[in-house]
């Protein structure tokens, strides 16, 4: 018997949709069948269903998932509109893919997680370098007990001048934050997914504001330096409860070499690693060695984080991030703000 298509719904037509999610939908046409879109502009929703041959545009959420029969959706929203979208998608019925962060507050992150618990529909967010070969590769490496104890972890996701220069990635309201919650909390997710997600103990964060209050070259296009309510560079330190330790430095404008650095570095008592790219780094046999992959698999992790997504539905299975963990970030996350905001360690 032919296996019944998943019908799959779009909530927000921007940049992530079309460059993204739909395309990624789109390659599966034997497991997929896209059949709606919305968004809150609606000629944004339109150009979206013409370019890529979606049936169905709204420019309402709640009247798509009524109007429409939907098996799952995506929603690729702002940071402030993911808890309302994505707890009413899964009272509709739906299974979610919800872009990362979770969302701005750790209660709505919590919110969405009972609500997949209510529902008994899957939750899911964006945190597709998990499925880059890299990570994958590392994982292999550290179950095998390669690197040993994890001590200490070095993330670091800095562009020398690249804020956005369009979306609303520098409007605080809608997103939450600068750097760390748009680009540094991927590769934090990163390295707490290859530690094994340790408990935190303690969290301390400084924020700067010293580059996209003003005018300057922009590589990403030109901000608006006069609407710049964001950070443009997180730093923090977080410890966990087995002994190990983190630092974090995130930054959308610094005056650094490299264009766009985004990393993780380990450092075990057996082996440490950095990830992009993959090299590893031991002692055996009373000799120094530095072991780098002659071949890793080349796919889009994006289009590879899609199809897990998918074959999840289908089987009825968590993804790979989960809800639970999607508390956790967010919960660093606005640990480091807080932090930040009050000159003080937060305790977990």
């Amino acid at each position: 018997m032919e296996q019944k298509k998943l019908r799959v719904g779009i909530i927000g037509a921007g940049g992530i949709a079309r460059t993204v999610h739909i395309p990624s939908y789109l390659s599966l046409k034997d497991q997929v069948e896209l059949v709606a879109i919305t968004d809150v502009q609606p000629k944004h929703a339109q150009a979206a269903a013409e370019q890529f041959s979606i049936p169905y545009v709204y420019n309402d959420a709640s009247r798509m998932m009524q109007e429409v029969e939907l098996d799952a959706v995506s929603i690729c929203t702002p940071n402030a509109f993911h808890r309302e979208l994505t707890i009413e998608a899964l009272h509709a019925g739906c299974h979610v893919l919800c872009e990362k962060p979770p969302a701005i507050t750790v209660e709505d992150a919590k919110q969405m997680e009972a609500a997949a618990k209510e529902t008994g529909n899957l939750l899911t967010y964006g945190f597709h370098y998990r499925h880059s070969p890299e990570v994958e590769t590392l994982r292999r490496f550290v179950d095998e007990g390669e690197l040993g104890e994890i001590y200490h972890v070095r993330v670091q996701a800095i562009r020398r001048r690249g804020i956005p220069g369009w979306g609303v990635f520098t409007n605080k309201e809608l997103q939450g934050g600068g750097p760390l919650i748009d680009i540094g909390v991927h590769m934090l997710d990163t390295a707490l997914y290859v530690m094994g997600f340790p408990e935190p103990a303690t969290i301390l964060g400084q924020t700067h504001r010293k580059i996209g209050t003003k005018e300057g070259v922009g590589l990403l296009g030109e901000w608006n330096w006069q609407q710049f309510s964001i950070e443009d560079m997180a730093v923090g330190m977080i410890t966990f409860k087995n002994g190990a330790s983190l630092t974090i430095e995130t930054a959308f404008a610094a005056n650094v070499k490299e264009q766009d650095h985004m990393n993780v570095s380990f450092f075990g008592d057996k082996g440490g690693a950095d990830l992009f790219p993959l090299s590893i780094y031991q002692e055996k046999h009373r000799t120094l060695l530095d072991i780098t992959p002659v071949y890793l698999p080349t796919y889009n992790h994006h289009e590879r984080e899609i199809k897990h997504f998918v074959d999840c539905c289908f089987r009825l299975e968590q993804p790979l991030a989960t809800p639970e963990q999607g508390v956790v970030i967010q919960r660093l996350i606005q640990g480091l703000y807080q932090s930040a905001e009050s000159g003080k360690a937060i305790q977990w």
